[in-house]
């Protein structure tokens, strides 16, 4: 396993907090029990500036993908990074556990139906006892659906060769947040981030868009699948605007979220076999019926008047009528500022300049949402550049990170689980942000005394370096690695104070995975 003993492992001990807070200099990070086969520091800028913008724009620098940076070099590796296929090979053993997974061989559409049947038919037994244990072994298998997801989702970002896709497949999902916790979305977290998200994460916001408002497990969580004419329910059209697309101050009224809830009538959820015959409904309204896998367009269920959507009338109608809605809010202007500031705030820091959401909002108007074309020119800015080092990592960020830093891009990993735990003790856990607008992006969230308490026992674990069960391999020497060599100048005083007092790689591991200097990437 990758992290033995998740919930178990002793606090750290008093001089090891000492030396986290240590000042004072030193003229190596390297101490005497490593110095024999030690690296040189690097005294070459460009060295220490590769490895933190890989840090940024992957899960974590490794020694792997430093080497392919430089025989590539930056501008071309970037190319190959924003503009390569949605799906990336990753080493056999890391698409083995994919593909032995129920989420891989089941299609999602036969998976849901099973589940929903099962509820039902456990709902419907003779006896409370019955009832229970069957319910219960339907909640067991739900978890494991939601778990199989979250496995997916780490072995893609420490293995594929296609970090920024899996950077920004994270970034996308948050800013589209359903809550696997709520109804039956934990048979369908999985397949909204396969097919919804992943796919369009560098492409066009309106595909994404598109992709995500029309996913069951959008419509089951926003509760737009209660949504019909007469019986309207706008918490569908109210995070569309102000979450996903305007952005609070976009411009929009309360009788623009009540006419946009009125175009999302009829879209919902169908929960029947695939093959079975469309409902019964008038002859003149059968040619507006879509049904897409579990997706459905029902006719009978839509408002059929007419609407006006940011002051101009919807003149499509059905179905369509969403078409032209998403189409007026994917090019709007606030749409343009909103979702490139949040760009910019994952990518380069919690108050990005004014005049690089200028830039980025004016590429992203012209580019016609071009999410990659809005990507190179936030990298290509001076403002990121000068961040490098200083974005403070996120639980994700950070647990990610530091697994790549230790163990490599090789899938030496027999289970994710442990890896998972910590994100839960860290209030990140994947598919677990209960409300719609995802998990801060800002610093200060996750920078308090708890949590950095937290991160401090995540480091030993982490630094200890087992990759199974009872395994008694030694720590990973990670003060001998090129990424060390790359940022060796770059470390501060104090933090060269405290990795000199380490007695053994174990706690030079810790002691370095807890500094300021990894906290942020």
């Amino acid at each position: 396993m990758l992290l033995p003993g998740v919930f178990s492992s002793p606090p750290i001990n008093r001089r090891q907090w000492l030396a986290l807070t240590a000042l004072g200099a030193s003229a190596s990070t390297v101490p005497a029990w490593a110095a024999a086969p030690s690296l040189a520091p690097s005294d070459t800028p460009d060295e220490a500036l590769r490895a933190r913008w890989m840090d940024r724009i992957t899960w974590g620098c490794t020694a792997q993908g430093a080497q392919a940076l430089a025989g590539m070099g930056r501008q071309a590796w970037l190319t190959a990074q924003l503009h390569g296929p949605a799906s990336a090979p990753l080493p056999a053993a890391a698409q083995a556990q994919i593909d032995a997974m129920a989420i891989s061989h089941t299609p999602y559409e036969a998976l849901a139906l099973q589940m929903d049947a099962r509820q039902r038919e456990a709902r419907a037994l003779p006896t409370e006892d019955e009832r229970k244990a069957a319910l219960d072994a339907w909640q067991k298998d739900m978890r494991t659906l939601q778990r199989e997801a979250s496995q997916r989702f780490v072995l893609r970002a420490l293995y594929s060769p296609a970090q920024l896709r899996e950077r920004m497949t994270w970034f996308w999902m948050n800013h589209f947040n359903v809550f696997a916790g709520k109804a039956d979305l934990r048979a369908s977290v999985g397949d909204y981030e396969e097919r919804a998200i992943r796919p369009h994460a560098l492409g066009r916001f309106r595909d994404l868009l598109s992709a995500a408002t029309r996913h069951p497990a959008m419509l089951r969580y926003l509760d737009n699948a209660q949504n019909a004419a007469g019986r309207i329910n706008e918490n569908h059209a109210r995070e569309l605007m102000e979450l996903h697309t305007l952005g609070v101050g976009g411009g929009y009224s309360q009788q623009d979220v009540q006419e946009l809830a009125r175009v999302l009538t009829g879209v919902g959820i169908g929960m029947r076999p695939l093959d079975s015959e469309p409902p019964r409904m008038k002859p003149a309204l059968r040619a507006h019926y879509v049904r897409l896998g579990l997706f459905e367009f029902n006719p009978q269920r839509h408002d059929w008047e007419a609407k006006t959507l940011l002051g101009e009338p919807i003149r499509a109608q059905g179905l369509a009528e969403l078409d032209e809605a998403l189409d007026r809010l994917a090019r709007h202007r606030a749409t343009a500022r909103f979702v490139t500031r949040k760009l910019a705030i994952y990518l380069v820091g919690d108050a990005p300049a004014p005049a690089l959401l200028d830039t980025l909002a004016r590429t992203f108007e012209r580019s016609d949402g071009d999410i990659a074309a809005v990507l190179q020119a936030l990298f290509q800015s001076s403002d990121f550049q000068a961040s490098l080092g200083q974005r403070f990592r996120d639980p994700v960020q950070y647990l990610l990170a530091g697994a790549r830093l230790v163990h490599g891009e090789q899938p030496v990993l027999s289970s994710t689980d442990p890896l998972l735990g910590w994100l839960q003790r860290l209030a990140e856990p994947l598919y677990g942000r209960a409300t719609p607008d995802g998990y801060p992006l800002d610093a200060a969230t996750w920078s308090g005394s708890g949590q950095m308490s937290t991160r401090f026992e995540a480091a030993r674990v982490l630094g200890a370096g087992a990759l199974a069960p009872g395994a008694r391999t030694p720590p990973p020497a990670l003060a001998q690695t090129p990424y060390l060599r790359q940022i060796d100048a770059t470390l501060a005083p104090a933090t060269r104070a405290a990795l000199v007092q380490a007695q053994s790689p174990r706690e030079w591991n810790l002691l370095f995975l807890a500094s300021p200097e990894f906290m942020h990437g």
